[in-house]
């Protein structure tokens, strides 16, 4: 099994990721979970790693705030769109773009970092555990996590309303490797798991897409993204829709060396 670089893929994810009212969701509640974890972090300028960053979206969003961030990601197309999408965004000034994996890029750092983003990324790697063991040793003590990746309760839940019984039936592997389906949709319970023998406190999670990509298509002009954003919020934090989220957030922190006395 080996990890997934996106060179042949790069513009297809970032259209089909970014550009559609489920990328819209996606990106309201990620940045609602980092808004509630950025206050507990140092004041000022954060030192921020991007691993598996893609396009840049959410640390493009972040650089704009001041804070310093590496975008580290294998494929060398993704990067190009991400450095072109900081350049519009007039944050190059604070970013830095680096060609490697997750696994590698704490030799790469000069210092720690306060803050790791591993965005839609675990799905992706064919030995997640080692790769959150990695991440934890770029995070300074007291750092944070944010971790998001595809819910295999999701996914299942989602066959089974579509009636896809074939596919369940073949335990959802896919015909086809070279798409943008994730390759190990992940257990929650395993990721609780990963992220614990790894040292990690969780303090919070998150479903994202609880419900809209379950809906049935609606007449007319249906219901508009800020109608479903406004649900998805409501119901996100609490079970049982928490677990049926395509996504899942977690909000994991390294206890600072106080707190591992």
């Amino acid at each position: 099994m080996q990890d997934r670089n996106f060179d042949d893929l790069a513009d297809k994810f970032s259209q089909n990721i970014y550009g559609t009212r489920k990328g819209q969701v996606r990106q309201a509640i990620v940045w609602d979970e980092l808004e509630a974890l950025l206050p507990t972090l140092p004041a000022g300028s954060l030192k921020v790693l991007d691993a598996g960053g893609g396009v840049g979206q959410v640390s493009s969003g972040l650089a704009a705030r001041g804070h310093q961030v590496v975008l580290c990601d294998l494929s060398a197309e993704m990067l190009k769109l991400a450095e072109a999408h900081a350049l519009a965004a007039g944050v190059s000034h604070n970013m830095q773009f680096k060609q490697i994996s997750a696994q590698q890029v704490g030799e790469h750092l000069d210092t720690q970092v306060d803050l790791v983003l591993f965005h839609a990324v675990l799905e992706w790697v064919a030995h997640p555990e080692e790769v959150l063991q990695a991440l934890w040793h770029t995070l300074k003590p007291g750092g944070v996590l944010s971790l998001m990746f595809y819910n295999a309760h999701g996914l299942t839940f989602r066959t089974l309303t579509l009636g896809n019984f074939g596919y369940m039936r073949a335990n959802m592997s896919k015909r086809k490797k070279r798409t943008l389906s994730p390759d190990f949709p992940r257990d929650p319970d395993d990721v609780t798991r990963w992220l614990t023998n790894c040292g990690f406190k969780i303090e919070r999670r998150a479903g994202i897409r609880v419900f809209c990509d379950y809906m049935k298509p609606q007449p007319g002009a249906g219901k508009s993204v800020e109608e479903i954003i406004e649900m998805e919020r409501r119901f996100c934090r609490q079970e049982p829709f928490l677990s049926l989220g395509r996504y899942i957030h977690v909000t994991a922190r390294k206890p600072s060396q106080k707190d591992q006395l």
